[in-house]
Formats: structure tokens, sequence, C-alpha cells
């Protein structure tokens, strides 16, 4: 397959799914979700395909494909892949068909909803891959838009309000990006505009011009993350989606907004994010308290995993700013293992509200005793985002635990204490919902998981204990890219990496 246009096809493949669940009659509405998780397989068969192909060790994009649209205007059709997307990417081709699988509950206007979800997957794929500023901007706006009509069609009682909410706050964000973008697109060519992300690598620019960019693409990322205090429009979003909806937004949404602070605020604008890494880092480590310490008191077994997001993300984004090499791979680490857990949280969530229809943590008591197997599989995912050791949550908390504490050991220790107040609102809503005697007469009759739940959770639960007992082939991929960045802020700024080793005293002592 040398010279196939791999990328393209990703991008294209889901679009071309789409159209084809538009010709599929209406009165043959019952093969409409097949058709799309099998549409929706076939990307995923290209992605598998580029992570085997993907040359390990090497930091530059790789894959790259390009054509100049508009030669004045510096505007073309580039995409690469790199160490830093190409993870996501994976996660993406992963979550799609997993999320249309467990979509049986939408009842109506399902043709609507699948090609909803494939423009959602084309969108989100063409952000991680998107080299051309111009052509990043356009996948950004439009995977907002099949998001907004998901929320606001198939959700719930308050559907349109949290869509809404939504829009308008990355609907801002991106107004800001956009304005960011052009005056990056306009001042940093070589005499002529241009937006393409490599050429871009060279613009000559000033602190001050840093900063405000750095601020104009930062806020829309932050908004997205979402970092503190951007994130209200998060928990309503998620109570509000579908469970498809939840599982893509907390699987690979949130993080685009990490993956724009690494690909363009660190390296296009390392002085400014050299210079801001303390407020950074305040809001990073605000973040992962607050949202655990407001997880804790939700009745809402949804809300709570929403909440807990904001939370993991942070620590997520304080790896990204500790800026060393430890804590970025473990930022990047952490965006696919929380893609996992979380997304398999929202799956569990959404199977005990189709049948109780009820999210409220009173409502349930003892649900282990009449459905054993979701109650394993829960603990089992609870552990993974708690981050127990053997398990995919503690490598990436570890990393950037690591990274944090050789470059701002003091957010790094206060960070820390997100681990055991994950432990506290995940275990206590664990033990009021599974343990003890059944106290609800409903949840007698409640059935433990069928067959195709099961297997919708299977890949999930094999790669959370996959990347937890041996994360060594994602981080070999994800370490190349990541120095390449930090080798370029040092190379650009007075900043120097922290290194991880012995101390020179305590290295003199051990030769000795």
């Amino acid at each position: 397959m040398t010279g196939f246009p791999i990328l393209t096809a990703l991008v294209v493949l889901p679009v071309a799914g789409a159209l084809a669940l538009l010709a599929i009659p209406s009165r043959r509405s019952q093969i409409v979700l097949p058709v799309a998780v099998a549409c929706s397989l076939v990307t995923l068969g290209a992605a598998g395909w580029l992570l085997v192909e993907f040359e390990t060790g090497a930091a530059g994009f790789q894959f790259a494909e390009r054509s100049t649209w508009y030669e004045p205007w510096g505007v073309g059709w580039h995409l690469g892949v790199d160490g830093i997307s190409l993870l996501l990417v994976v996660l993406t081709a992963l979550l799609f068909p997993i999320a249309l699988a467990a979509s049986t509950g939408v009842k109506h206007r399902v043709r609507e909803f699948a090609v909803a979800m494939l423009l959602l997957e084309a969108g989100i794929i063409g952000v991680f891959l998107a080299l051309d500023l111009l052509v990043f901007f356009v996948f950004w706006e439009a995977m907002l838009v099949p998001m907004y009509f998901i929320i606001g069609i198939w959700g719930g009682e308050r559907r349109v309000h949290a869509a809404i909410k939504f829009f308008l706050y990355t609907a801002l964000g991106s107004a800001l990006m956009f304005a960011g973008i052009l005056a990056l697109g306009l001042i940093g060519g070589d005499g002529s505009p241009t937006f393409d992300f490599v050429e871009l690598l060279g613009a000559d620019l000033s602190r001050n011009a840093q900063f405000w960019l750095f601020a104009a693409f930062g806020i829309s990322f932050a908004v997205k993350v979402p970092v503190f205090p951007f994130h209200t429009w998060l928990p309503d979003a998620h109570v509000e989606a579908p469970t498809a909806g939840s599982v893509i937004l907390a699987g690979v949404l949130l993080k685009l907004g990490a993956y724009g602070l690494i690909r363009f605020n660190l390296t296009l604008f390392p002085e400014a994010a050299v210079d801001l890494v303390p407020v950074l880092a305040v809001l990073a480590v605000i973040g992962i308290v607050y949202g655990a310490i407001v997880a804790i008191v939700q009745s809402d077994i949804k809300r709570l995993v929403a909440y807990s997001s904001v939370s993991h993300l942070g620590f997520v984004v304080l790896g990204i700013f500790a800026l060393t090499s430890q804590g970025l791979q473990g930022g990047v680490l952490q965006m696919v293992n929380h893609g996992l857990t979380t997304g398999a949280l929202f799956l569990l969530v959404g199977m005990i509200y189709e049948r109780r229809h009820t999210r409220e943590i009173s409502q349930f008591g003892g649900l282990a005793s009449v459905m054993p197997i979701y109650a394993g599989v829960f603990l089992f995912t609870a552990f993974a985002s708690i981050g127990l050791p053997g398990l995919n949550g503690f490598v990436g908390e570890f990393y950037i635990l690591v990274g944090s504490f050789l470059s701002l050991p003091a957010y790094a220790v206060i960070g820390a204490f997100g681990v055991v107040l994950a432990a506290v609102y995940l275990l206590w809503a664990y033990q009021r919902m599974f343990t003890g005697p059944l106290s609800i007469e409903e949840n007698r009759v409640l059935t433990d998981l069928k067959v195709r739940e099961v297997l919708i959770m299977a890949p999930l639960i094999a790669l959370i204990l996959f990347l937890g007992l041996y994360p060594k082939p994602a981080l070999d991929r994800i370490e190349p890219s990541v120095d390449a960045v930090l080798e370029r802020i040092e190379q650009v700024t007075d900043h120097e990496v922290p290194q991880w080793g012995w101390p020179d005293d305590l290295a003199g002592e051990v030769d000795q």
C-alpha cells in the first residue's frame, strides 16, 4: 500500500459510510445501526494498519500527504501523523464502533443519529491529522455541528439547554482561535501568508506576539479540555447526552483541547508557554482537586463520572506544562487511558439507566447480588480510573506525577491528592450502589449484562489491562515526538528541560 493516501482515507471512510446510510430505504431502518457499525469497523481497520506500519522511534510526521489548494494564501491539504496523534486517531477509530453498537436504545431518527456519529468521527480524525491550520479549523468546527445535534436531539430532558451551552462555549473559543490562526498565518509566513504548520515552525515571532497568540489558541483549547474555570458546560453536556454521545465526548472530544495545547501552544509559541507555566499549572491543580471534591458530593452517577473527567484532565494539563519528557509522555498516554476508562464507565452507566431509567445512586444498593458480572466490570473499570497498579490509569498518572515532580514538585504533591480523592468518590459510589442488601424492590428483577453488552465492553477491558501491564509499545511511539517538542522549546528559549537521574551529590556518593 506504499503511496496509498491512508490518512485521507481515514477521514473519507466515515463520510462515505454516512452517505451509504442515506441510501438505505426508510423501511429498512433496522439495518442502519449494523451498517454504521460495519462502516466504522472499516475505519478501525485502516487505523489499525496505520498503527502497525508506523515507524517506532521516529519523531517526525509520517504518511504525510500534501497538496496546495490556493498558493497566494498558503492554504493546502496537509495531513500527517506522529507519536502524539497516532494513538488518539486509533482511540477515536476504536470508540466509534463501540459507541454505535451501544446505541440500540436510540429509537427515533436512527439514521440521522448514525449519520451524525460518522460525520463526527470524520471531523475528530481530521483534527488529529491536519497540519494546515485552516484545514484544522474547518475540521474543528465541522465536528461541533453533529455533536450539537447528538446532544440536542437524542439527549435527556434538558438536552436543548445542554446543547446550546456546549455550542456557545466551544463556538466562542473557536472565534478566538480563528482570529489567532489568521494573525499567525499573516505574520508567520516568510514574505507571504501561510497556514502550513511545518512552515510556521520557522516563524520569527516576538515574545509579545507569542503571548497573544498563545492566549487566542489556548482559551479555545482550555474550553475543550476543559481547564478550570472553563469547565461549566461539561457536566450538563455529559448528563444530557445519550450514552454514545457521552462516550465520544469523554473518550476523544475532550482530548482535542489537550492535543491542541501540545501541538500548537507548546510548539509554535514556546516562549509564551514557558512564561505561562505557573498559571497553567495552578489551573491544572485546581481542576484536579476541585473536580474530585465536587464528584464526591454528586448524587447522580453520570454527573459523578463527568466531574471525575475534570479532575483526570487536570492531570493531563499538569503533565503537559511540566515540560518534562515524563510529564508529556504521561499526558499523552493519560489521554488514551482516560478515553478507555471513562468511556467504559459511561457505557456502564448507560446500561444501568436503560434498565432502571434513573441514575440516582440512592436508587440502587446491593446490585452485586443480582448483577454480579456488571458489578465486577464496574469495579474493574473504577480501579483503572483510580489508578490501581497493573491497570492503565496507574501508568499515565505515575508518569505525570514523576514528570511534574522534576519541574513543579509542589504542584505534583498537591495533584497527588487527586488520586486519593478519586478512590474516595468512586469506591464510595460503588459501595452505595453494589454492596449491602437490596433495598429497592425494583432492583430485584434487574438482569445482568447480556452477551452483546459483554462484547461491547471486552475491547476496553482488554486494552485497560494491556496498557497497565505492558505500556512500552505505546510509550515507544510517544516518546520521540514529545522529546522533539521539548528540544524545540530548549532551542528557542532559555528553558532547560529537567532530566530524570541521580542528583549530582548523591551520584558522587554512589560512584565512591
